[in-house]
């Protein structure tokens, strides 16, 4: 636990375990929406075979389930560990512009 502290610069066993907890119900809440929102754009089991289905599926949820994060980590009060979190992994995949554009955008309205 120390280390995930350190690595993740948590000041208390009390911000790590919101943390946990914010993970946990981002993960649920993104496997819940996603059968809906397959429903709705008609990607079904029935009609597509298992080896498309479930693929699709998991690239439909990544976008909903990060987004998910944030807001639900700033329901949490831990906006700015997730926003931070976020930002990370948009630049491991070479996406580092969106939370750069973003970041513009809320210094512009803070600055008002």
């Amino acid at each position: 636990m120390k280390k995930l502290k350190e690595r993740w610069k948590v000041t208390s066993n009390w911000q790590l375990t919101i943390i946990f907890i914010v993970f946990a119900i981002t993960g649920s809440t993104a496997a819940y929406l996603s059968k809906p929102l397959t429903d709705f754009l008609h990607i079904t089991k029935e009609n597509l075979s298992l080896w498309i289905y479930w693929p699709v599926r998991l690239i439909i949820i990544f976008p909903a389930y990060q987004v998910l994060l944030v807001l639900i980590g700033a329901l949490f009060g831990q906006f700015n560990f997730f926003w931070d979190f976020e930002k990370k992994m948009l630049d491991r995949m070479k996406l580092g512009f969106i939370g750069e554009y973003i970041d513009s955008k809320l210094n512009k309205k803070t600055d008002i």
